[in-house]
């Protein structure tokens, strides 16, 4: 009769430690498709800044004939937002009439 109550116990402790097992699987995949998530959308704000900067400076070249000087001016005159906490935005003017050469540098947490 004791043998069955040993077997009964070690099955419990299978099972618990299946679930356990099983459980921080579960826990491991939720956490990756977050990140997976986040570095997805990290990207399209990027591809997102990129779009709008260079529709900002054509269009102010249109509208003015000469392109801006400054990010600050694209800032103040063309609504120009973006989260400078996760993004740098290096703006180089060349000439008033040469398009500016701008580079978004993701930064670092």
């Amino acid at each position: 009769m004791a043998r069955f109550q040993y077997q009964k116990k070690q099955n419990t402790y299978r099972k618990f430690l299946l679930s356990v097992c099983a459980f921080l699987l579960i826990i491991v995949l939720f956490c990756q498709g977050i990140e997976s998530l986040s570095s997805s959308s990290i990207r399209r704000q990027k591809e997102s800044l990129e779009n709008a900067l260079n529709r900002n400076i054509t269009y102010c070249y249109a509208v003015e004939g000469a392109y801006p000087e400054s990010l600050d001016y694209l800032k103040e005159h063309y609504g120009l937002t973006y989260d400078e906490d996760r993004f740098f935005v290096d703006y180089k003017v060349i000439g008033s009439n040469i398009l500016p050469d701008v580079t978004i540098i993701e930064k670092g947490d």
